[in-house]
């Protein structure tokens, strides 16, 4: 096999490969053993018929595709290896010469890491996003934790307000007809919390224990079942039973049951300082991403569009983890938004071009100012993985490959470049 660059424009490169006949033939020759049981020829029991008979009754170029198939990964890996190449997408093929005793010639287009002239990317000047933590924030935070530790009350001698927790019956009717899923007895709802359809929650207010009443709504135009949607609807609801909610007073006792402080201001102290860390992270990674986004607007680069594709589609891939995390598909996301599987990946493109030329100007840096992965930077990070998947970090050495241990390597020198850049910049 032998390969030659014939071009190299905007980071495509084409490759012209050249297999030798003889191992064309072969390639064809395996193709037909692997597949002779499919073929029917009169004249021969299935599988039994000869190569040359097959290529007669189906056509000599039977088995190419097939060749071209088993032949073409490796001699592209080779190709790659000899000129240097770093791919970021999968090659376009084109075969320019094939026949029986002849030498198979492919013409292959690959997209190639761009190369990239850097710009300003030290001295840059960003200004540091206020972090402090105000009182209000404080008492925000302790008020969160004294909804969470509210129990509900049971009461009888007044009517539903905002925020009770009630149970209910319920039977719903469309044009006087039940509907699938429209009834239910002791449900429980909080009132106020949105969780029911538009305008049923309101109504539900100035009821008392065990009144029954007809609730009028009307569905929402999009609603998820087809045959609602936008119908008027009259609920049959009875309170079965109201519950108030009752906070906890806050004291010491407070700090004492929800900590392992004894006084609430050890608790508040101990929620500032939480706080305080959170704001200085976010406040941190605020001014890399700034940094980042000045060097990358600073350098030079043509992106070769098959690196965008392939960001869109990992992106895609990353946001059906998370909907099927929540329980959701994308399939019934696109439906629910209207919106097709192309227009989702054309709005997402922005983002994934400007983490691809991110990307491309973090490792163009860390080349430039030689960062590199230290092996005690390694451990430290396989420490802190041993220990958020509460491992031993030689058993979770034992479970990565050299891909995985070469993408961690290359996180660890991209985290220590945006360090850099941060050292070197003039933060006001």
């Amino acid at each position: 096999m032998s390969s030659e660059i014939l071009k190299k424009e905007n980071s495509v490169v084409t490759l012209k490969l050249t297999i030798d006949a003889q191992s064309f033939d072969k390639a064809c020759k395996d193709a037909y053993n692997k597949n002779k049981t499919k073929f029917n020829v009169q004249g021969f029991r299935k599988g039994k018929a000869p190569m040359s008979i097959v290529e007669k009754f189906y056509g000599e170029g039977v088995f190419f595709e097939d060749a071209v198939n088993t032949l073409f990964p490796d001699a592209f890996e080779v190709a790659v290896k000899e000129h240097d190449l770093d791919t970021v997408a999968r090659p376009e093929i084109d075969v320019e010469e094939i026949g029986k005793g002849k030498n198979l010639v492919i013409i292959a287009d690959v997209a190639v890491k761009p190369e990239i002239s850097l710009g300003e990317y030290k001295n840059l000047t960003v200004e540091k996003p206020d972090s402090e933590v105000s009182d209000e924030e404080v008492e925000k935070e302790i008020e969160a934790m004294r909804e969470q530790n509210a129990r509900f009350v049971t009461v009888e001698d007044r009517e539903v307000k905002e925020k009770d927790m009630l149970l209910i019956d319920f039977n719903g009717k469309v044009d006087g007809v039940e509907f699938e899923g429209g009834q239910a007895e002791n449900y429980s709802i909080i009132v106020g919390s949105d969780t029911f359809i538009p305008g049923f929650e309101e109504q539900l207010i100035g009821m008392k224990l065990n009144e029954e009443k007809d609730l009028s709504v009307k569905f929402p135009e999009e609603y998820h079942a087809e045959n609602l949607a936008g119908k008027d609807a009259i609920f049959t609801v009875k309170v079965n039973e109201i519950k108030e909610k009752e906070l906890p007073e806050l004291d010491d006792e407070f700090a004492k049951d929800v900590s392992e402080f004894d006084t609430l201001e050890d608790l508040k102290a101990d929620a500032k300082a939480k706080l305080q860390k959170t704001k200085d992270e976010y406040a941190d990674r605020e001014i890399e991403n700034k940094l980042v986004k000045m060097a990358a607007e600073n350098a030079t680069v043509e992106i070769p569009e098959a690196m965008i594709d392939s960001q869109v589609e990992n992106m895609v891939y990353d946001f059906e983890y998370q909907l099927k995390y929540q329980g959701l598909d994308l399939e019934n996301y696109l439906k629910f938004t209207n919106m097709s599987i192309e227009g989702l990946k054309e709005q997402m493109r922005p983002d994934a071009k400007s983490r691809v030329l991110n990307s491309l100007v973090i490792e163009a840096i860390s080349k430039s100012e030689n960062i590199e992965s230290t092996e005690e930077d390694l451990e430290q990070e396989l420490a802190k993985m041993a220990e958020s998947y509460k491992m031993e970090v030689d058993k979770l050495k034992s479970t990565l490959r050299p891909s995985d241990m070469d993408y961690i390597k290359d996180t660890v020198v991209a985290r220590k470049t945006v360090e850099f850049i941060k050292g070197n910049a003039n933060l006001q």
